[in-house]
């Protein structure tokens, strides 16, 4: 994930991107699994139907902010 981000253009360290994601695991947006492949741990995470409904909600409220700054 953290690689995908750079490319986009955002540097974001473990220590930054993790505490995140396990924030909106605690709201709700997202569940994890743990997953292993022989001594290599990692955590997937998904979006819930909140933390969808939730997103949904926000690329809304961005849209109309876009248009605003756009079209004023």
């Amino acid at each position: 994930m953290i690689e995908e981000l750079r490319r986009h253009g955002y540097r974001l360290s473990p220590g930054t991107l993790y505490p995140m994601l396990r924030g909106m695991e605690e709201k709700g947006y997202l569940r994890s699994i743990e997953k292993r492949s022989g001594r290599r741990f990692w955590r997937e995470y998904r979006a819930t139907a909140t933390g969808r409904k939730e997103l949904a909600g926000a690329k809304a409220k961005l849209r109309e902010l876009f248009h605003e700054l756009i079209e004023g």
